[in-house]
């Protein structure tokens, strides 16, 4: 089974998610980013994907201290991407806890500059984000087409040395309507190297199953967003945190895998 990376994408402070890319259609899901970061630990996450979604269309860094306490309160990684555009902006998510950053427009119009942060952080630091809508890879928070074809810009950043793909078809991203199998299947039949992480789709176990026969492409893992608050997953478990304000993490994962919450506590 594909490593299955929750994504938290952060706008004006708040847990949402948007349909299709699109700003215009947002959901907002938790006021909270750093208890929902909590709250997929405690379900077991391995990794967090995070994206700061007004950094990604140049508005600012606003939620830098929300991600830098998501850093502090969990011992999993925290991969980010948004607006990361600079060597010094590299450098800074990387000392705030975050274990590697993702770049997407910045690759895009610069790749001379993927080689340069590569050279400098390593390739498990540094990754590159192929966001796409029919084939044609996006920038500016997905707002922009950049003329660049997806699979020729992916075995570019390849030779450039990267060895990890973050790829999302927007026409799929929020939609839960099953992730672009082909597409995947596509970009890993053109790479040797990169491993790839799938994003956008999926909606229920059956889609990640589906991915799972991508193995052999490369494709090793899948960020999934609204199909998990949506508990889309039966093996879910989901409550409130309106009565968890202070509790230690640790403790509080000990007591929910013991069954000795209350039902007040669990929601």
């Amino acid at each position: 089974m594909p490593l299955v990376i929750p994504a938290i994408d952060i706008r004006d402070g708040r847990c949402v998610r948007l349909h299709q890319g699109s700003y215009e259609d947002e959901t907002v899901y938790f006021d909270d980013p750093v208890k929902m970061a909590k709250l997929w630990r405690v379900q077991n996450a391995r990794t967090l994907h995070v994206v700061d979604l007004d950094a990604a269309r140049g508005e600012g860094e606003n939620n830098r201290t929300v991600i830098g306490e998501m850093c502090d309160v969990l011992d999993i990684p925290i991969q980010l991407g948004g607006g990361i555009r600079s060597m010094a902006q590299i450098e800074a998510a990387l000392d705030m806890g975050v274990y590697r950053v993702l770049l997407g427009t910045a690759a895009a119009r610069n790749p001379d500059f993927v080689e340069e942060a590569i050279d400098a952080f390593s390739a498990q630091r540094v990754v590159v984000s192929i966001d796409a809508r029919d084939g044609e890879v996006r920038v500016e928070g997905w707002t922009e087409g950049s003329g660049l074809d997806a699979v020729e810009f992916a075995q570019e950043m390849e030779r450039r040395g990267v060895r990890r793909i973050v790829y999302t078809d927007i026409s799929r991203d929020g939609t839960m309507e099953g992730p672009n199998i082909p597409a995947y299947r596509t970009l890993g039949t053109h790479l040797s190297a990169a491993k790839i992480t799938a994003s956008g789709g999926v909606g229920e176990y059956e889609d990640l199953l589906d991915i799972q026969t991508l193995r052999p492409y490369g494709v090793d893992s899948v960020i999934v967003g609204t199909a998990l608050y949506e508990n889309r997953f039966p093996c879910q478990q989901f409550w409130t945190w309106h009565n968890l304000e202070g509790v230690d993490l640790e403790t509080f994962s000990t007591a929910m895998l013991r069954g000795e919450l209350s039902p007040s506590e669990k929601g």
